[in-house]
């Protein structure tokens, strides 16, 4: 900790701020930079207490590394973002999302206390109290960099039961939603849709025992999995990380979803973070200015969803797309994403390209999209692109207090302002 504040002392006055990381699971690609504060070594586990059910964290701890320390304990995070390289303190910055989410929330919200370094360069212990701890989620490196992190964890049994259940409509799948949502009747709740006609509700429920148990980290892929069985079993550890393997489905713009290319494909390279860098060495490489990205999480009223996808498969026309159901564990709300902690939301993410069409520019699409999530009640992740004016930005994600909190910790802007970080991609 010594060392970093005094490498960030010692940064340029005027020089952009950011972190040296080996991964990263944003979507807001820019041109390689040099330097960086160096966090590398801010990446461990420090200590796990069973008995409490609280574990000590660093912030660039990634969760494939957490959970495999929780794990042997019985124990997991209440949360844990389906892909392994999202690091906590990325998730807690960023918000993070998963099929607990419906009983647990966000995974910020199952923080106890925050060890931050701030844009002034003091760190500051936070806790659930102060202005600063609730408005770090969403905050997106603008305001401090997390270094620490006490999170609390549940316990776990050693299977997962699945039951993949049929809808031919929007609306009876977000009615079904809702239902299993009250009623606690399953442990882990999110969904697929393939089509207009053809989408899967997949309800999950702890085991102690299992017939059998699939293996999605090789020839056999997840995703596809849900189309063909009505019921399935994973290990607790192969079900968290169900959706890596194949970048949820996204893997199949690479090949990597070929018999053959899947038979030559190194296991070890299966992985998200993998896929993520062809991606950005792609873009770099090949810019295209005929296709359009849409690569998006939203969270949607339960009420709304049904509008949405009909919305959404007219106008964008991408699938599959994923459905996760959630509801804030703390009714205290968090100001920087300001989600009804009274209403059940789905995520619903997306993640592909549009081909631009005529009479079209670049984010048209996107922007379509943006109305439509605020004209039903909902919110946007700002993890990849975004293309909303100053003005309306600042109306979704709380201005004011954005400001307030902004001219406390960070008194001489030497971090980006998040409209800048997030829209004008500084």
């Amino acid at each position: 900790m010594a060392a970093l504040t005094a490498q960030y002392a010692a940064m340029r006055e005027g020089a952009p701020v950011r972190l040296a990381k080996k991964t990263s699971n944003l979507f807001r690609f820019r041109a390689d930079q040099a330097g960086g504060l160096d966090v590398g070594r801010f990446d461990q586990v420090l200590s796990v207490d069973p008995a409490g059910r609280t574990a000590q964290v660093q912030g660039m701890t990634t969760y494939e590394n957490f959970v495999a320390a929780t794990l042997p304990h019985g124990l997991m995070p209440l949360v844990v973002p389906q892909l392994k390289t999202i690091t906590i303190g990325g998730a807690v910055a960023g918000l993070g999302i998963e099929s607990t989410s419906f009983r647990n929330g966000l995974p910020h919200e199952s923080v106890r206390e925050l060890e931050i370094l701030t844009g002034d360069g003091e760190v500051v212990v936070a806790k659930p109290d102060d202005d600063l701890f609730r408005a770090f989620p969403n905050s997106y490196g603008t305001l401090g960099y997390a270094l620490r992190l006490e999170i609390e964890l549940e316990p776990v049994r050693q299977y997962v039961r699945l039951r993949h259940v049929p809808f031919g409509s929007f609306a009876e799948c977000a009615a079904v939603i809702e239902e299993v949502c009250a009623d606690g009747s399953a442990d882990f709740v999110d969904g697929t849709v393939f089509s207009r006609g053809e989408m899967y509700l997949t309800l999950g429920h702890y085991a102690d025992i299992a017939p059998y148990t699939s293996d999605y980290t090789g020839n056999q892929i997840y995703y596809r999995s849900i189309q063909k069985r009505r019921t399935d079993h994973l290990t607790i550890h192969d079900y968290l990380w169900r959706w890596d393997t194949d970048w949820f489905w996204c893997s199949r713009a690479f090949g990597a979803q070929h018999p053959v290319v899947r038979r030559l494909w190194p296991k070890r390279y299966l992985r998200s973070d993998v896929y993520r860098k062809l991606v950005a060495k792609h873009r770099q490489l090949r810019p295209r200015v005929d296709v359009e990205p849409v690569i998006q999480d939203v969270e949607i009223p339960v009420a709304g969803l049904a509008d949405f996808l009909d919305f959404f498969d007219r106008e964008i026309g991408i699938s599959p797309v994923w459905l996760c159901p959630v509801r804030l564990r703390d009714t205290t709300g968090w100001p920087l994403y300001p989600m009804d902690p009274d209403t059940l939301y789905v995520n619903v993410g997306f993640w592909s390209e549009v081909p631009v069409r005529p009479g079209e520019k670049m984010g048209d699409r996107n922007r379509l999209i943006e109305r439509e999530v605020a004209r039903l009640g909902g919110h946007k992740s700002l993890y990849s692109d975004s293309y909303y004016t100053e003005d309306e930005f600042w109306r979704h994600y709380n201005g004011s207090h954005y400001r307030s909190v902004k001219s406390r910790y960070d008194q001489t802007n030497r971090l980006p302002d998040l409209y800048a970080k997030c829209v004008r991609g500084r």
